[in-house]
């Protein structure tokens, strides 16, 4: 691409150099330079891009964009200064592959909990409906049928608008994408052009990145605030910071509730581990999925699809066919008659709502066994609130390692004991290894009882010292309870 078309809309403070030249790719690492790139110094949070100037030259990059040029500057070098290289990397990509987010219907969700189960039900919804569409979520990125994997929940802003323009190549109408905080706090969202974009709910979570809860807000509320009046924004107003959300955006405002009155309302008529009868709006329907959160996911999925036009009835008969997500509240039941969940909670939001979802079901006669732990390197506050809650709703919890990564697993797990009431000191045991913690529970329950895996959901792996190790919840269980039932 021309220099000159890249730099459409880019408030550019000072430029040096030929600005009549070729850019043929578009790097902020300085270690994927090759001849003729656009290299963006991005101070980091680690490093700054500032200090790879030079070796960037010196591997074929001809154009520099920074916030601070260098003292001596290279004649043959175009150097282009910008007051923030973070937020111009992103218009910059945007501009690269052709400004694609504006080419597709681009969603948004974000919140603490259930952005990745209504992203990916979503993107089935819009299958169901007959529609290609493309999704960028944790799990998995999906360009209609073809799917690659995915390294972070929401990835850098080159590689998002890299799908988005194959998105658009391929046909793609719709593209549903899961927005984290991290995300919008590093700017990968920026240049992006969302048409909805949906909150699902705030509770405790990367306080270790954010240091408090305010900041963390302030991250999420960002994103409702950068989007422009052909937008429309849909909020949970059940949750205290829902309407918080929408305070500054020039977005058009709908809303979404069980509790309250909202644009699109949701009741739960019946509820068991096969799945449920709500009402949405006046209407009934069936659906496999389960538990109150659920309710919630698939409550601003009818409101987004109803937002981009859909008949309500098409909408509810498309989510009526709808398959849980993978390691979203997966249950199966073995022949020993033990009920098996497999979720992703980790947060003492998520854990709550799965734990409040299976006593809302069960009849009490069956034992609910609770096997969970927390991230090392992570949140520490959240650790003992997680005992509290875990031991509170359970017959027994079973704290155990998560992904410990740098961490002691012990250590993890005397931080999450703190939080155990000592009327529920009976009613947990700590076994550092997570498959053995999962044997242990396999050993006690009885036919009828209610095992609950949290924390790993849809990850295969353990990270351990650094080190990933095979590890996938749902397929321990199947070996442990083979092996155990011989």
């Amino acid at each position: 691409m021309q220099l000159v078309e890249l730099l459409n809309r880019i408030p550019v403070l000072e430029s040096h150099g030929n600005n009549d030249r070729e850019v043929s790719a578009l790097v902020f690492d300085s270690r994927k330079v090759t001849e003729d790139s656009l290299y963006v110094a991005v101070k980091g949070m680690v490093a700054d891009g500032h200090s790879f100037i030079a070796s960037s030259i010196e591997k074929g990059a001809t154009t520099i964009v920074c916030e601070d040029l260098p003292e001596n500057l290279d004649q043959n070098i175009t150097y282009i200064k910008v007051k923030d290289t973070s937020k111009t990397l992103g218009q910059l990509a945007s501009n690269f592959y052709g400004n694609p987010s504006e080419k597709l219907k681009l969603i948004g969700v974000t919140g603490t909990n259930g952005k990745t189960s209504v992203s990916t039900l979503l993107f089935d919804v819009f299958k169901n409906l007959g529609y290609t569409s493309a999704l960028l979520s944790t799990v998995e990125i999906r360009i209609g049928e073809e799917i690659i994997p995915a390294t972070h929940t929401t990835p850098d802003v080159i590689t998002i608008n890299q799908i988005l323009a194959k998105a658009v190549e391929e046909g793609c109408e719709f593209a549903f994408m899961e927005v984290s905080s991290h995300g919008i706090s590093q700017n990968r969202t920026e240049g992006l052009h969302f048409k909805i974009a949906g909150f699902t709910n705030l509770t405790h979570d990367h306080l270790d990145y954010h240091k408090t809860f305010d900041e963390y807000l302030k991250t999420k509320k960002r994103f409702f605030d950068e989007l422009n009046e052909n937008a429309v924004a849909i909020t949970n107003v059940d949750d205290k910071n829902g309407n918080v959300m929408l305070q500054n955006t020039k977005a058009k405002k709908k809303s979404y509730a069980l509790k309250t009155m909202a644009d699109y309302h949701g009741r739960t008529l019946e509820v068991d581990f096969n799945g449920m009868l709500l009402n949405f709006n006046g209407k009934e329907f069936w659906t496999t999925l389960t538990g109150k959160f659920n309710v919630y996911n698939l409550l601003l999925v009818f409101g987004i699809a109803s937002e981009l036009g859909f008949p309500q009835d098409e909408i509810l008969q498309a989510i009526s066919t709808l398959k849980r997500v993978s390691g979203r509240f997966e249950t199966f039941r073995s022949d020993g008659g033990i009920f098996f969940i497999v979720d992703y909670a980790h947060t003492p939001d998520a854990l709550e709502n799965v734990l409040d979802s299976v006593n809302d079901i069960r009849t009490k006669n069956e034992r609910l066994i609770t096997v969970f732990g927390c991230g090392g390197d992570r949140d520490h506050s959240k650790r003992p609130e997680m005992g509290n809650i875990a031991t509170k709703k359970s017959t027994l919890a079973i704290i155990t390692s998560d992904n410990p990564r740098t961490e002691d697993p012990a250590a993890i797990i005397k931080e999450i004991e703190t939080g155990v009431e000592p009327q529920n000191f009976s009613k947990y045991t700590s076994i550092p290894d997570r498959r053995e913690a999962i044997k242990m529970a396999i050993k006690f329950a009885e036919p009828k009882d209610i095992i609950l895996v949290a924390g790993k959901g849809h990850e295969n792996y353990q990270e351990i010292n650094g080190v990933k190790h095979h590890f996938d919840d749902k397929e321990v269980i199947n070996e442990l309870w083979k092996l155990m039932s011989k």
